[in-house]
């Protein structure tokens, strides 16, 4: 398994090294001279991240005045050392306050070089956890005095969060209501011809969470995914239901997820953190269903006029409505008078982009909109460039809609006291590049 970091240094603008963290004997002392004199001095910082010098591979982040530089002599696992960079940067301002510069260094260097120890063993990144972190090492930095943030609340039973398997979620929580809210948010992604082909089309989608739930309770999520309903069906010895499932692809999970459970039964469990969190998040690239088909035509009449006329048709349920319809159609750049006509919203030329833009507040479903345009363009004594057309854009955002088709099953919410909860579900999809060609 490739090491994420053999030795880490902290310097300044000038070079000066601030503290440094040695983990493996495999770097030399001299290592940051390297550093300084080939990538520093050289004025190279910002050309690439990640550089090989001698045989050893720097990968370096500059976080206010204080570049962050890791160095490791055998084959680096560079993802691994830019995530433990940020999270290690995230640590350090929880404790000093919400500040990371040169000055938060030096009034903390006894705290640093604890926490450096904590947060990598022999090259490999450990447990980051603010939350987790303050259980046991308790001094507080010395924070700067134009931070605002309060401090943090110590958390009760050190033991059992740190060596358990739920870290993220401390004990003792209680509310007077629980409530779970479930947001899945959608975007999507289209390339359309001018005759209404598809040309590239995918939804990537994510499940967000907010949790306000007493005690260690334990969820249970169900999707109209195909791989989970078939399980679902094989285990109960019975053929799936009827209806329209999904295949999920580039599936990633929070790490509150039970992987073994979902590998075994296909079912998404967790004990979920507090608050707001991304439990998962997916992409999907087979049977989209497009919120809206845009059907453009553009007259090119002569040198100085044309004609543009869009028509827009919504594609969902006639009992829902997008909301904050806005299409941008592109325009010469030498367009000098335009005339609209448009059967719902407000249109305008905007010249700082070189676009009609048709704004729609409220967009009904199974309905269509039409755009008519007349353009005066100014004519030029020299040769007429031919206009390359760009793609016409859209923005919207549909309630209760899903361009992938997902579904909440069911929301099952266990705990050994057994309160009640409510539990809230809300579907949302969002343009993502939704362009047409003209």
């Amino acid at each position: 398994m490739p090491v994420a970091a053999s030795a880490i240094y902290f310097l300044n603008l000038r070079g000066d090294v601030l503290i440094n963290r040695t983990y493996r004997d495999d770097v030399g002392g001299n290592m940051v001279d390297a550093f300084r004199t080939h990538i520093m001095q050289t004025k190279e910082l910002g050309n690439c991240p990640v550089r090989q010098i001698g045989g050893c591979s720097f990968v370096y982040m500059r976080i206010s005045n204080v570049y962050i530089v890791i160095v490791v002599s055998s084959n680096a696992n560079v993802a691994c050392a830019f995530k433990f960079v940020v999270e290690a940067v995230a640590l350090f301002k929880s404790y000093f306050g919400g500040a990371f510069d040169e000055d938060a260094i030096r009034n903390n260097f006894v705290l640093i070089y604890e926490l450096l120890d904590e947060i990598m063993d022999f090259g490999y990144p450990q447990n980051l956890s603010p939350e987790i972190l303050k259980l046991y090492i308790t001094q507080e930095g010395v924070r700067s005095p134009f931070s605002s943030k309060p401090k943090d609340k110590p958390v009760p039973n050190a033991t059992l969060q740190v060596t358990g398997a739920v870290g993220w979620r401390r004990e003792g929580l209680s509310y007077k209501k629980n409530e779970v809210f479930l947001d899945i948010v959608e975007s999507v992604n289209l390339l359309m011809s001018s005759k209404g082909n598809v040309l590239r089309c995918d939804v990537t989608g994510k499940v967000l969470m907010k949790c306000f739930l007493s005690g260690m309770p334990d969820l249970k999520l169900g999707l109209n995914d195909k791989i989970g309903l078939e399980k679902e069906s094989e285990m109960k010895s019975r053929p799936a239901k009827s209806g329209k499932t999904i295949e999920l692809d580039d599936v990633t999970f929070h790490q509150c997820v039970n992987l073994t459970r979902f590998n075994s039964e296909k079912t998404v469990s967790f004990v979920p953190p507090d608050g707001e969190f991304e439990l998962m998040k997916y992409r999907i690239t087979e049977g989209v269903n497009l919120p809206f088909r845009v059907l453009p035509t553009i007259n090119e009449l002569g040198r100085t006029r044309m004609e543009v006329n869009v028509k827009v048709k919504s594609v969902f349920g006639a009992k829902m409505f997008a909301l904050g319809v806005v299409v941008k159609i592109p325009v010469p750049k030498q367009t000098a008078k335009t005339n609209f006509q448009v059967t719902t919203g407000r249109a305008k030329y905007n010249p700082s982009i070189d676009c009609l833009v048709w704004k729609i507040r409220k967009f009904p479903g199974q309905t269509e909109s039409t755009l008519s345009a007349e353009i005066e363009l100014i004519s030029t004594m020299g040769e007429k460039k031919s206009w390359t057309r760009p793609p016409i854009q859209m923005e919207f955002q549909v309630p209760m809609f899903t361009a992938s088709g997902l579904r909440v099953r069911f929301l099952k919410v266990w705990e050994k006291s057994g309160y009640n909860t409510v539990e809230w579900v809300r579907y949302i999809t969002k343009a993502g590049s939704y362009e047409i060609r003209c």
